[in-house]
């Protein structure tokens, strides 16, 4: 164990002296390359579409919480309720409802693309890929302009 021990401090030091060298910019023969980073690809469809992923993801969280704030409202009293429908009802909340249409529809089409992705493990290909990337943005779009359309116009 005494042996284990020392081995463990060494590499511990060797680790330590290995990343105050790359903090100071010099690079070592055994250091091994970074991660690339986004603005070495050349940005496409698929990516876009991965990040869009994450974001909408983020947005739903921002949206529940709002449709949860609603229902709260009507179980406290009617000026509680009034208050949040005129917010919600207002140009500013209707952009946000659409925002948050426009969030779980992309995401909930991104979502299958994932399960087909996992399960069968097809659409890998680029152009496939690429695709169904803008079929999930095109889809979330519309389908947000046509929901928002019938739930205004009643």
């Amino acid at each position: 164990t005494l042996r284990r021990t020392i081995t463990l401090h060494q590499s511990f030091k060797q680790t330590k002296r290995r990343k105050k060298s790359l903090m100071a910019g010099s690079q070592t023969p055994d250091s091994r390359p970074l991660s690339p980073h986004v603005s070495v690809w050349r940005w496409h469809l698929t990516m876009a579409a991965s990040i869009a992923h994450r974001v909408s993801g983020v947005a739903l969280y921002f949206g529940s919480f709002l449709i949860a704030l609603w229902l709260v409202a009507l179980a406290i009293n009617p000026e509680a309720y009034a208050l949040i429908q005129s917010i919600m009802t207002s140009w500013f909340g209707r952009v946000i409802l659409f925002l948050w249409v426009a969030a779980v529809l992309f995401h909930l089409a991104n979502g299958i693309r994932h399960l087909i992705w996992d399960g069968p493990g097809s659409g890998f290909d680029p152009k496939t890929a690429s695709s169904v990337s803008a079929f999930n943005f095109a889809f979330a779009f519309a389908g947000a302009l046509i929901i928002t359309y019938f739930a205004l116009r009643g």
